[in-house]
């Protein structure tokens, strides 16, 4: 029978999940992560929960995986060297950027701008030009490229980028120049501009394909070699890995475009949790993820994770569509310190990571962590088995927060408090980016916790939002995997058209929205995707006439062919009003046209627990009592083991429940009611 394995690969932790495709049981694990080499832990990963499962690896027909390869490559600067074709004229292109500056208004005092993707050194410029309406201005000058390239291979660059003027409305001289670079340089990977992001906007198709080309070596080197590992445990297992944006795309796909890969890892956790929180009844979402390195922020709206058209990572900033998700250095692994100078404790962004991981781990760390002030705390007993088989050790944890609680002159436990205190409102404050500066209102969104440190701390982020109820899924701290499983096969065919809308028809839209979705098929035709099991939606990218800033309007073909204009231009003043305040009454004006195909959903359904005929928790769930110190004081938990815990069961705090992969800690005053699919959902008792 065949199996789909879910992968998400952690920076300290690799979760897996294995469905059964025919039954719908599903196997979950989790290992270390091993940063040297990702396929390490995901090989391990497979071996663990196949073992679990008492399924031979070859059963396993498909794998879906979340990666976090091309994000780390862009984070430490661990890329390829990159030789750039521009336009002539146009050499100093990503020198010149944008004239924006983070921070506050002195920002500019400490900024520090990093090197760009592509060096000057390594740029060369190609006599041409297109016309914007994608007439040929000027011919290419062949014989002065092929000269400009054989110095280029005197560089020993790794990968090459092609990006000339107005190339989004003409690609003929961008095909011409690989055809001459392939001659030139061959076995070098070669990323065109007007296939990676055909827009307008010099700068950002520049850097969006500098990007592609940056992150391509490492991300082909390591699909293949995973691949080729899959390969020799199953032979017809088809790898397909997560884009930003929260669909699939194939190996090869993903090795010549990992540009839609940079926030892989994050993508498969909002769509796990859109998974869970669709079974249970719930549509609008406020998702948090802890993990060990980090904690991902994003909102999901009647069911949508809400996208942006730009994918940020560190300080390069990228044209993809991604999951709009927010990412704080504050995970299990964060570490806390006090600086002499100011005596304020501080927490993150610096990470323990993996290797050694924290004190409590018994792994070699000594440096203070959360999940140290977690075991001090008493929210991580002795009971815990990270991971089913990592001892917690509480005394190696309280060595390390005492240094801290001297340099306060208080004590390890209030020390200990301060640290989560501190974590939490830094993922307050993400949280808070996603929702209250985005318009919306907290108050009107569940909070799913999730992650292996998520539901710790889920409990305190729903009392500081006021977002209730806090939902807890089944195995937590695997859901990313759970995403992962889950998600469809996704591609995206898009093209500039400029036009105010008294200048346009709904007939002219409609003809290129045709167009592009044909185009958007076609590429998952190639992936294996048959044409019927697709659906198509379409974008458009609008703003007021004049207006630098767009937004992004979501609606389906057939509205626009059977309406008029305003099926596009009443959301974008609604978005308008909600994201400003305000909507103009001017002329609005489109700017991108986008078609995005998807494939058939995966038909999995969550599983439902037996019914208790108590609303009590049974006393098989009931495991212990412990010490916690919260709210400032010493108090009895309750410990209960979530595998024995039925559907109608009340969990009061304070409680925690102990499971494979995640801790949940239900804080005093608050009450956790376990629904008919397992998730605890939290609130407050009255």
């Amino acid at each position: 029978m065949p199996y789909r394995l879910g992968v998400d690969v952690g920076g300290t932790f690799t979760d897996l999940i294995l469905v059964d495709e025919s039954s719908g049981d599903i196997h979950t694990a989790k290992v270390p992560s091993t940063p040297s080499d990702s396929s390490i832990g995901v090989m391990n990963g497979i071996e663990r929960v196949c073992a679990n499962a008492g399924v031979d690896p070859s059963e396993i027909s498909q794998v879906m995986h979340g990666t976090t390869v091309a994000t780390n490559t862009v984070l430490t600067e661990s890329g390829a060297k990159v030789g750039l074709v521009t336009t002539k004229g146009y050499r100093q292109v990503l020198q010149i950027a944008r004239s924006y500056v983070p921070g506050g208004l002195g920002g500019w005092v400490i900024y520090n701008k990093s090197a760009p993707l592509a060096p000057l050194s390594c740029t060369i410029e190609a006599d041409e030009r297109m016309g914007a309406d994608g007439k040929m201005v000027r011919p290419l000058d062949e014989k002065a490229l092929e000269k400009a390239l054989e110095c280029l291979k005197a560089e020993n660059i790794e990968a090459l980028t092609v990006s000339l003027i107005n190339s989004y409305a003409n690609g003929a001289h961008e095909k011409a120049v690989e055809k001459i670079a392939k001659r030139v340089l061959p076995g070098i990977p070669i990323s065109l501009s007007s296939a990676v992001v055909p827009e307008m906007q010099e700068y950002e198709r520049t850097i969006t394909t500098v990007a592609n080309s940056y992150v391509r070596p490492k991300v082909a080197e390591y699909v293949k070699n995973l691949e080729a590992k899959l390969k020799r445990k199953s032979k017809g297992v088809q790898l397909n890995i997560l884009r930003s944006d929260g669909g699939m795309a194939t190996a090869k796909v993903a090795q010549s475009l990992p540009v839609n890969l940079l926030m892989s890892g994050p993508a498969g956790g909002v769509s796990g949790a859109v998974w869970v929180a669709k079974q249970a009844g719930f549509d609008n979402l406020l998702t948090f993820d802890m993990g060990g390195t980090s904690t991902d922020v994003a909102l999901v709206e009647n069911g949508q994770a809400q996208l942006r058209r730009e994918t940020t990572v560190g300080d390069v900033t990228v044209r993809a569509s991604s999951v709009d998700v927010r990412t704080v250095g504050a995970g299990g692994g964060s570490i806390a310190h006090v600086p002499e100078l100011t005596g304020a404790l501080r927490v993150g962004p610096e990470s323990a990571g993996a290797e050694p991981g924290p004190a409590a781990y018994n792994k070699g760390g000594t440096l203070p962590t959360v999940t140290d002030a977690n075991v001090v705390l008493g929210y991580l007993p002795s009971e815990v088995r990270l991971g089913g088989d990592m001892e917690i050790r509480k005394d190696l944890a309280e060595q390390a927060i005492k240094p801290v609680a001297d340099a306060l002159g208080i004590s390890i436990k209030r020390a200990a408090a301060g640290i989560i205190d501190i974590v939490n409102e830094n993922m307050y404050g993400a949280l808070r980016l996603v929702s209250v500066e985005q318009g919306h209102d907290p108050r009107d969104f569940a909070l799913i916790g999730f992650g292996g440190a998520g539901p710790l701390h889920a409990n305190a982020l729903g009392r500081l939002m006021n977002s209730w109820p806090v939902i807890i899924p089944p195995g937590p701290g695997v859901l990313c995997a759970y995403g992962d499983a889950t998600t469809r096969v996704r591609d995206e065919a898009s093209r500039t058209f400029i036009r105010k809308f008294g200048n346009t028809s709904t007939a002219e839209l409609t003809k290129i929205y045709t167009k592009l979705a044909a185009q958007a098929l076609k590429t998952l035709e190639k992936q294996g995707v048959a044409a019927e099991e697709c659906t198509v939606s379409c974008q458009a990218d609008i703003r007021y006439h004049g207006q630098g800033l767009q937004l992004t309007v979501d609606f389906e073909l057939d509205a626009l062919k059977d309406g008029d204009l305003s099926v596009i231009g009443q959301p974008f003043d609604d978005m308008h009003k909600q994201l400003f305040t305000f909507a103009l009454d001017a002329d609005k004006e489109i700017v991108n046209l986008r078609a995005v195909a998807q494939g058939r959903s995966a038909e999995i359904e969550a599983r439902r627990l037996p019914k208790s005929g108590s609303r009590t928790p049974v006393a098989a769930a009931k495991i212990g009592v412990s010490k916690v110190f919260m709210d400032g004081k010493d108090m009895d938990a309750t410990l209960y083991r979530r595998d024995k815990l039925k559907a109608g069961n009340k969990v009061d705090g304070p409680a925690i429940v102990l499971e494979m992969d995640s801790t949940t800690v239900i804080l005093a005053g608050h009450t956790g009611n376990i629904d008919e699919f397992g998730n605890i959902l939290i609130a407050p008792s009255a």
